[in-house]
C-alpha cells in the first residue's frame, strides 16, 4: 500500500487537537491566578509559580498548603509529590521524540498531562512531535497569560473569605483528583488516605497532613498485590476512539503474524 501523504502543519490532526486543548486548559489558569492571590501570594509570586513550576496539580497543591498556613517546605513537598508523574512522562517522551540540545530542556519543561496525551495519541513520529510542541507551548503561553488575568482579578476581589475562595483551592484540587478515580481500588486508597489526613490534622502543622496521606498511599502501594493500570498515564485521551481502533489494529496484525508462522 502507498503510505498516505503527511498533512500540512495546520491540517494536522495533532496540531488541531493541540490547539483546542491549549485553549481549554489555558483558560483554567484564571482560576489558579485568582486562588493564588486569595491564598496570600502577590502577583509576581503567582506568576513565578506558573512560569517556573508549570504543573497545574502541583501548583494547586502548593497554594492549598500556603492558604492553610503551612510552611514553604511543606508546600514544596506536597507539590513535588504530584510532580512525580511528569518525570515518568518525560522518560516515555524522551524515548518517543528523542529531543536533543536545547529542545531537550524545553521539552522537559512543557511535559505535562496534555502534551503527553496529544503526542502519544499519534502513530507517526512527525505528528507526535507536532502534537507535543503545539499542546505544550500553547498551554504554557495561555496558562501564564490567564494566570496573570486571574491574579489581577484576585487582587480586586478583596477579602477572599467574602467570596468563599479560602476553601476554593481545596475544591479545585479535588476537581483535578476526581476524574482519576476510575476503579474500586484507587477509590478505596483515596478513602483511606482521606481518613488518615483527618486523623492527623489536629496534631501536626498545616501541610503535613497531605504528606502523611502520601506516606499511607505509598505503604499501601508497596504491599498490595496485583497491578493497577490507572495512575501514571495522562489525565486525558484526546484520541480515545482512534486509540481503540489503533490498538485493535495492532491486535489483529499480531494475530495475522501468528497465523503465518509455521
Amino acid at each position: 500500500m502507498t503510505p498516505s501523504p503527511t498533512p500540512t502543519f495546520f491540517a494536522s490532526p495533532a496540531v488541531r487537537i493541540g490547539i483546542s486543548i491549549s485553549v481549554a486548559t489555558g483558560l483554567y489558569g484564571v482560576s489558579f491566578g485568582a486562588l493564588s492571590s486569595a491564598s496570600g501570594l502577590d502577583f509576581w509570586q503567582t506568576m513565578a509559580l506558573s512560569l517556573l513550576l508549570f504543573s497545574g496539580g502541583s501548583q494547586f497543591a502548593f497554594i492549598g498548603v500556603v492558604a492553610g498556613g503551612g510552611s514553604g517546605i511543606a508546600a514544596m513537598s506536597a507539590s513535588a509529590l504530584l510532580g512525580i508523574r511528569n518525570g515518568v512522562y518525560g522518560m516515555q517522551l524522551n524515548a518517543l521524540l528523542r529531543p536533543s540540545g536545547w529542545r531537550r530542556l524545553a521539552s522537559a519543561h512543557v511535559t505535562i498531562d496534555e502534551s503527553t496525551a496529544t503526542a502519544t495519541g499519534q502513530t507517526v513520529q512527525l505528528e507526535q512531535k507536532r502534537g507535543f510542541w503545539v499542546a505544550g507551548l500553547g498551554i504554557f503561553v495561555l496558562w501564564n497569560l490567564f494566570t496573570a488575568v486571574g491574579a489581577l482579578l484576585g487582587d480586586a476581589l478583596g477579602d477572599p473569605k467574602q467570596w468563599g475562595l479560602d476553601g476554593a483551592a481545596v475544591a479545585a484540587f479535588l476537581g483535578l483528583l476526581w476524574p482519576r478515580i476510575k476503579a474500586l481500588q484507587p477509590a478505596a486508597i483515596a478513602v483511606v488516605c482521606a481518613v488518615a489526613t483527618l486523623l492527623v490534622v489536629p496534631f501536626v502543622p498545616p501541610g503535613v497532613p497531605i504528606l502523611a496521606a502520601a506516606l499511607v498511599a505509598g505503604v499501601i502501594g508497596w504491599f498490595r498485590r496485583g497491578h493497577e493500570g490507572e495512575g501514571m498515564e495522562p489525565d486525558l485521551e484526546p484520541y480515545e476512539h482512534d486509540a481503540e481502533a489503533h490498538h485493535g489494529g495492532h491486535r489483529a496484525a499480531a494475530g495475522g503474524h501468528e497465523k503465518e508462522q509455521p
